[in-house]
This record gives C-alpha cells, sequence and structure tokens, in this order.
C-alpha cells in the first residue's frame, strides 16, 4: 500500500498492542511514533501470556519460527489436580507459553527506539475530520492522521471519548506469581512443567503453567512457573483495603510485586496450604512477591471515532480466563491494518470498516469468559472435559 503523503500515526500506550499496531503501521508506510506513560522501560511488568496465533503472528511472519522460539516454551498436557495432587484429569493439548517482557523486548527490538517516546501522559485530545490533536501533560502537542489508543484497561482515550463507560468488578481477584522451577520440589515440577494445569475448590481456582525465565531462558529447568489464583473477594471497602498498597495509594488495577500489605500476603500463603493441592500451593507459598489484579469487564459501544480508535483493553477488558487479552490486541492491530490496506490508507472509511467485526469480537469473548468464570467461581461446577473452559480468542483451543 502506498500511503498518501503526508500520513502519520500516532499510538499512545507502548506494551504490546500498542507497539504491534505501530509496527504494522510503520510496514503500511505510515511515520509512527508510540507514546508509553511509563518513565522507564516496561520491563516486568505482568507474569506470564499464552501465546495464541495473533499474538505471535508478527514473529512467524517477519522472523519465522525461530523467532518465536526463542521467546516461547510450550507444554503438551491439559491437567487437572485434586485435593492430594492426584491427577483427576489428563490430556494431550499443546500451548506455547512467553512472558511479558519477554515478548515486550523482542517487539520493541523490531519497532526501535527511536520512535518509541516514555514519560508521555496525555492529557487531551480534539479531532475533525481532517486531524487529531494530542495534548501531553509535559506540554508536547502531536498532531496525527490517525490516533491509536492502546492504553490499557485504564485508557485515557477511553475516558476522553466514552466516559461514560466504566469497569465492571467481577466479584473476584487474581493473585499472580512466578517461581523458578528450579526452586520447587521434584514432586511439583513433575506435575506441572510440561502441562497446563488447574486445580479447583469451593468458590476458587488456580491455573498454573511454564513461562520463559527471568533471564529469558526457555529450556527446562531454566524457566519460571507461572500460576493466576483467582479468590473471591466482596466489593466495597474489603476489597478497596486489599487494593491499597503498602504507601497508602488505592490502586484500582493492580497492586504491584512488592507493594501487597504484608498482612495479605501472610493470609494468602496461609490460605494456600489449607485450600490448594500441595503442588500448587508450593507455588504460592514460594512467591517472594505476589501481586494482585482485581478481574475487570469493561465493554464500548464504539471502537472508532474518525480518525482516533481504542485497541485491546483500553475498549474491551475482559477477564483472563481464555488468555485472550494479548491475542485480542494483536488481532484489533492486525485487523486496523487490513483495513487500511483494503481502503489505500483513507483512514476515516478503514476505521469505519473495521469497527464491526472488532466490536463483535469484543463482545463474544466478554460473553464466554463470564461463563467461565461463572462456573469456576459461582457455581463451582466446571467440568474438565468441558471445551468452552478451553484457552482461545474466538472459542475454545482457536
Amino acid at each position: 500500500m502506498a500511503v498518501r503523503s503526508p500520513q502519520r500515526a500516532v499510538v499512545v500506550g507502548g506494551s504490546m498492542g500498542g507497539l504491534t499496531a505501530g509496527l504494522l503501521l510503520r510496514e503500511l508506510g505510515f511515520e509512527v511514533d508510540v507514546f508509553e506513560r511509563s518513565p522507564l522501560p516496561l520491563e516486568g511488568r505482568g507474569a506470564g501470556i499464552v501465546l495464541q496465533p495473533d499474538t505471535i503472528r508478527w514473529f512467524a511472519e517477519h522472523g519465522g519460527t525461530e523467532a518465536v522460539e526463542r521467546v516461547s516454551t510450550g507444554s503438551s498436557h491439559l491437567r487437572y489436580l485434586g485435593p492430594d495432587d492426584e491427577v483427576r484429569y489428563d490430556e494431550p493439548s499443546r500451548w506455547r507459553f512467553t512472558s511479558w517482557t519477554a515478548t515486550y523486548r523482542a517487539l520493541l527490538a523490531d519497532l526501535g527506539t527511536g520512535g518509541y517516546h516514555l514519560d508521555h501522559h496525555v492529557a487531551g485530545l480534539d479531532h475533525d475530520d481532517r486531524e487529531v490533536t494530542l495534548r501531553f501533560t509535559n506540554g508536547r502537542v502531536e498532531r496525527a492522521d490517525l490516533v491509536v489508543f492502546a492504553d490499557g484497561i485504564s485508557s485515557t482515550g477511553r475516558r476522553r471519548l466514552l466516559p461514560e463507560v466504566t469497569p465492571r468488578y467481577s466479584g473476584y481477584v487474581g493473585w499472580r506469581g512466578t517461581v523458578p522451577e528450579g526452586e520447587v520440589s521434584h514432586r511439583t515440577h513433575d506435575l506441572l512443567h510440561d502441562s497446563v494445569t488447574y486445580a479447583t475448590a469451593p468458590r476458587t481456582h488456580i491455573v498454573m503453567y511454564p513461562i520463559p525465565g527471568r533471564d529469558g531462558g526457555t529450556a527446562v529447568g531454566a524457566r519460571d512457573l507461572n500460576y493466576v489464583w483467582y479468590r473471591n473477594v466482596a466489593e466495597g471497602p474489603e476489597l478497596d483495603e486489599m487494593l491499597t498498597d503498602k504507601r497508602g495509594f488505592p490502586s484500582p488495577v493492580s497492586v504491584h510485586p512488592g507493594q501487597v500489605q504484608d498482612r495479605y500476603v501472610d493470609e494468602l500463603r496461609a490460605s494456600a496450604r489449607e485450600v490448594l493441592p500441595p503442588a500448587a500451593a508450593e507455588l504460592v507459598v514460594r512467591t517472594e512477591q505476589p501481586f494482585i489484579q482485581p478481574v475487570l469487564d469493561i465493554e464500548v459501544p464504539h471502537m472508532a471515532f474518525g480518525r482516533v480508535c481504542l485497541i485491546g483493553d483500553a475498549a474491551f477488558a475482559a477477564r483472563p480466563h481464555a488468555a485472550a487479552g494479548t491475542a485480542k490486541a494483536a488481532s484489533d492491530a492486525w485487523a486496523l491494518a487490513d483495513a487500511l490496506r483494503d481502503t489505500d490508507g483513507d483512514v476515516v472509511p478503514a476505521l469505519e470498516k473495521w469497527e464491526p467485526g472488532r466490536l463483535e469480537v469484543g463482545r463474544n469473548l466478554l460473553a464466554r469468559v463470564r461463563e467461565m468464570g461463572r462456573h469456576y467461581q459461582v457455581a463451582s461446577d466446571a467440568d474438565p472435559a468441558d471445551r468452552n473452559l478451553r484457552f482461545g480468542l474466538y472459542g475454545p483451543d482457536h
């Protein structure tokens, strides 16, 4: 596609969705700048990621399978553990996993740092049929033909464009952490190192899988074992207190590693010993700095606004049960590139073409993960053989 000159795109948000969008727009011929609000590179954010086809599509198409292998590790089983670590269910199931940091570094290396700007907070925007103007808190003003907000669950773009849309709390939080696989017992390693492993109990569940190690190691023995333990917490004062960090600041999206109040970490470890199978409990107890993310739903009525669009969690934020958040952000970016290609870079009709399909994907994913959460966290009737409980952006195993 020959983008008509001048065509400039600004991406707000420098995580994986924003980096993917920036790479694809630049490949189409746009002049691209990516602005990230963090003052430091986003090393160490998040934990494990399940690699679905859209997540790894950039690497697969631009670096081949070797590029995918460098940032990921895999497993060959789906497994459910019983109270005493007995294997209640096991079936062949191949997935690949990465760490947030490994994929972020790889995408940023492909983009380069010349057009990647840290410590830039968007404060406001104006847009009309000709251009978009962004104003930053440091006084910088940027004008562009296309602006993509990929700034996550606390998106400034969404707040400015759709102030009536607010996150809805699911009724439970996700405790997350990682442990080097060399630090767990042989029994625990044997159960967890080659599988996506679940354990369930009344009104709670935990999911575990291997990811690249903190130094990027992907070989068995050099990786981390990652988990998310979902625990019900009542909305209101109880949740607000838990989401207040050690400094006394409210953290409505995530209480970061090292900032969770010690009393909650102590209670987490004690409960793990009582509620979880020994292998799962060992992961939780051995985690030096677990962190908390309230599980939220966000649904938007629109994703396109003339020359501005929302992608990823800036639009639809879905519970993690389908392991599809990163895949959805990447999918939004790939679909945007396709729409721009089909319209020869004409931004407004491209966004009009792009929006309906992305709204459908977001709504379908939200409906699906809400039902998954109901089985695991409310009814406690999750059946390991139920294919509707499988990972996948577009459906089970898909």
